[in-house]
């Protein structure tokens, strides 16, 4: 489904931190290329399987990566928010999606065409330097997540997930919020915990005092409070 309303695909192009220092003509070049994806909330983007013939960023809305295990649970890899982009790496793979990607909100894409990024690396080295520092970056955040899996306990996931929502200024606040982006199945996942385990730590989290839950809003009394139980 294509967008009602036109953008301008080269500005939000030069916003990817993957196409950096690119000049006007080569961003051009790759614009031409790239097409507008709208898709209504709980929209497949692609399903685990098919082909990649580029890579996405989300202009807005939220889109979840996830996989179904042969048991049929589904765990949720990423949710991804205005800005980010995602593909990158199985675009140079050469290989199906590992994963499928299903809009959480109504969502307006855009799609990179790879052969259009691979016209721009036969011309531009310096272009794959950054992207793979991109890609790089990735990998980093997805290791940190292990780490918080393997070494972590529920309680700690969900405080640090909380934590990390706060803006700088509101790090050591008091009287704070924080709106969950989606559904709690939804964060749960993310966070490789059930629904019901998430449930329980909030009602633990608010039986301490930590904070107060109305929905998907997280009241925090007091910051430093919470931070306390998080190590």
């Amino acid at each position: 489904m294509q967008s009602s309303h036109p953008i301008n695909i080269e500005a939000l192009l030069t916003h990817i931190p993957l196409f950096n220092g690119l000049a006007p003509e080569e961003i051009s070049r790759i614009a031409r290329s790239t097409r507008e994806i709208t898709t209504n909330k709980g929209g497949i983007l692609f399903h685990k399987g098919d082909p990649c013939t580029g890579f996405h960023l989300l202009v807005y809305g939220q889109i979840k990566l996830a996989f179904t295990s042969p048991q049929g649970n589904e765990k949720v890899v990423e949710i991804l928010s205005q800005g980010q982009s995602f593909g990158e790496a199985v675009m140079f793979m050469d290989k199906p999606y590992i994963v499928f990607a299903q809009a959480l909100t109504d969502s307006l894409l855009l799609h990179v065409s790879k052969a259009a990024v691979f016209d721009e690396l036969a011309r531009d080295h310096n272009l794959c330097r950054k992207m793979l520092a991109g890609m790089a970056m990735r990998l980093h955040h997805l290791m940190n997540d292990v780490e918080s899996y393997s070494l972590h306990s529920g309680k700690q996931r969900i405080i640090g997930y909380l934590l990390r929502e706060l803006n700088e200024s509101e790090q050591n606040g008091t009287n704070v919020s924080v709106t969950l982006s989606t559904n709690k199945g939804v964060i749960a996942s993310r966070l490789n915990l059930t629904q019901e385990h998430f449930s329980r730590i909030l009602h633990e989290l608010t039986e301490l005092g930590l904070i107060v839950v109305e929905g998907r809003r997280i009241h925090i009394p007091n910051v430093a409070n919470l931070r306390k139980h998080e190590s």
